[in-house]
């Protein structure tokens, strides 16, 4: 893939620029990534109401980092009124109730189990057309396209709620197979977002995450407003890759949890005889 060189001051004076604007970068602080990934856990039960967190050492060392960052992500989810400081010998960090209704995330939780490999192949399947989507968008978009892509994401920029949100989301990426002005890849996206609903619904409904996903989205965006292609094709492989990651460690969370909880049950039940 060919990189753009940027020009030294001075060279090439006259060259027509691209009339491209970018977003200031607002990377995440380490404190909100380990909040982020302790909040996930929680809203999917994999630490159960009235569970302790491992210690803050430990988390420290899961995480890889200080005990003074783990301290800063734990007083976030503490005023999010999600984990509970308890003092003395039988002290540590413990879970209180979670935001979801709890049979309907069971339910949603079991669902995805049964359909884990399928999951995993519409996964690797995104991974190959999303990228090719955005590039093929860029080439051929009209401005109809780049006002739809737009308002979605305006949609999602001031959405009240959650599923709100998530219909935008989707809404965005239709839109940019409709760049293409191609009928297969449109339906194969349309396809994707439909099949892979539950899976993406599992991902964290924070404004830390959806600051990221917006970041990702507008990149994607200003390549095809640019028609570069290779930008267009590297950001949305970059956005791809990242939920990508983050679907597949929940899935696999909520894996090795159920098999911990039936491995428990079955020695209950043996020393119950």
């Amino acid at each position: 893939m060919a990189v753009a060189r940027i020009p030294y001051p001075g060279a090439h004076r006259q060259r027509r620029r691209a009339s491209v604007t970018f977003g200031r970068i607002q990377p995440l602080r380490a404190h909100e990534y380990v909040a982020e990934q302790i909040r996930r856990h929680i809203a999917l039960r994999l630490v159960a109401p009235g569970e302790a967190l491992p210690t803050e050492r430990e988390l420290a060392a899961m995480f890889g980092v200080g005990r003074p960052t783990v301290q800063h992500a734990l007083r976030l989810l503490e005023a999010e009124r999600l984990v509970e400081a308890r003092r003395g010998r039988m002290g540590g960090t413990f879970v209180l109730a979670p935001n979801e209704d709890a049979h309907v995330m069971e339910e949603l939780i079991s669902r995805l189990l049964r359909r884990r490999r399928e999951l995993e192949e519409l996964l690797d399947y995104r991974r190959v057309v999303e990228p090719a989507t955005a590039r093929i968008a860029a080439c051929a978009r009209r401005a109809a396209d780049l006002k739809a892509m737009r308002d979605s994401l305006e949609r999602m920029a001031t959405a009240p709620d959650e599923p709100t949100y998530m219909r935008g989301d989707t809404e965005f990426h239709v839109a940019v197979a409709a760049a293409t002005a191609n009928r297969y890849l449109t339906q194969a996206i349309e396809e994707l977002r439909m099949e892979l609903n539950d899976a993406l619904s599992l991902l964290p409904e924070s404004e830390t995450w959806h600051r990221r996903l917006s970041g990702e989205h507008e990149a994607i965006y200003a390549g095809i407003e640019a028609r570069d292609p290779d930008a267009a094709e590297k950001a949305a492989a970059l956005h791809v890759s990242a939920s990508d990651t983050s679907v597949r460690a929940v899935l696999a969370a909520i894996g090795r949890r159920r098999r911990s909880s039936r491995t428990g049950g079955d020695r209950a039940r043996e020393e119950a005889r």
